[in-house]
């Protein structure tokens, strides 16, 4: 399980329901999952970020602002968390609105134990590995943050699978130039090989 490789990993539930919530948490942890919980979104707004990989169990219908508005003030914050939705009585228009926004999964209450755990490993699976090519991009943007405009340039023509001379008359210069900018930016750039530039520029994609 993640949680076993990630004692950083948080399961968040929020549900306006004491009786819900007491049962999602006493399966969550049961499981060896670390869970906090808020009986409203705004309770849960307010909570510190989390430094590990998490996940969101969201009740639909919520007093004052609800799931899928929860779900959208998310959205419009890259507050990227993954959610699995829950409720007892959802229509095809909620259901539909929140998978397209993202979701992970949508149960349906009284929710299975199995399908939880199944639907917050994958939600954890999902946000490690979005972490990841996060901290990935953010490397890449501090490392090519160290070339100057013209190497940035040379940099993504390399990228791109350019040859030095056909870059020299894209950019107006000499072969040689372009060779000198070339072994500037694998300098900076603490790589070995065009595969090397190719992989730190896809980062960022």
């Amino acid at each position: 399980m993640l949680q076993s490789l990630n004692p950083q990993s948080r399961v968040f539930v929020v549900d306006d329901d004491a009786q819900a919530l007491r049962a999602f948490e006493r399966v969550l942890r049961t499981e060896g999952f670390t869970v906090q919980t808020f009986t409203s979104a705004n309770d849960f707004l307010k909570r510190p970020l989390s430094d590990g990989p998490s996940c969101l169990i969201l009740d639909l219908h919520l007093p004052g602002v609800n799931g899928l508005r929860l779900q959208e003030a998310m959205r419009q914050a890259s507050v990227r968390i993954p959610i699995v939705f829950v409720s007892g009585c959802a229509d095809v228009a909620s259901t539909a609105s929140a998978m397209r926004y993202g979701a992970v999964d949508f149960l349906e209450k009284p929710v299975d134990d199995v399908m939880l755990i199944e639907a917050v490993s994958r939600a954890l699976e999902q946000d490690a590995a979005q972490r990841i090519r996060h901290d990935d991009a953010a490397r890449a943007r501090e490392l090519l943050a160290r070339l100057t405009p013209r190497e940035r340039e040379v940099c993504e023509l390399v990228a791109r699978g350019l040859l030095n001379k056909q870059i020299a008359d894209l950019l107006g210069t000499s072969h040689r130039t372009i060779k000198i900018h070339r072994a500037r930016v694998m300098q900076k750039l603490n790589v070995d090989s065009v595969a090397d530039i190719v992989r730190l520029v896809s980062r960022l994609e």
